[in-house]
């Protein structure tokens, strides 16, 4: 995808979990272990959700914010979307499927920071600032969950 505006990055990101949640739920299906296998169910379930909750910052953010062009871009090289599946999630142990998830929302995370500090227009700052915390808290989540999990 070729990214130059800021609803670029949304939709870059909505594609992002979408494409992950397909690919988590396909490989939920052929995983032999149990319990990876519901924490694969469990993560495609979220990142559905994630996407869903992007797809509306689409139709509600000021489309002053999301037609303004990005030059700093780039620079960075954020996670293509096809790179997530590169990996067999239903060959990985649960932990290295964890770990997995956890840095690509770290990435993620990374390349909103990125944008925010380079970011001049209130609009954009604060487009950005509101995917920054969804993210966060998304990611805070996962890693509560699935520690949760481990536990029983």
């Amino acid at each position: 995808m070729n990214i130059t505006t800021f609803h670029d990055v949304v939709e870059w990101t909505r594609a992002l979990h979408e494409h992950l949640a397909q690919c988590l739920k396909h490989c939920a299906s052929q995983h032999e272990e149990e319990r990876a296998k519901w924490l694969l169910g469990y993560l495609s379930d979220h990142e559905a959700a994630l996407e869903t909750v992007v797809a509306g910052f689409e139709k509600q953010a000021d489309p002053k914010a999301l037609n303004t062009w990005l030059y700093d871009y780039q620079s960075y090289a954020p996670i293509k979307p096809h790179k997530t599946c590169t990996e067999p999630y239903a060959k990985m142990s649960f932990d290295e499927i964890c770990q997995e998830i956890f840095d690509l929302h770290e990435q993620v995370i990374g390349f909103y920071r990125y944008l925010e500090g380079r970011t001049e227009i209130p609009e954009t700052r604060a487009l950005i600032g509101e995917l920054l915390k969804l993210e966060e808290h998304e990611a805070m989540r996962l890693v509560h969950q699935t520690n949760r999990s481990r536990d029983l």
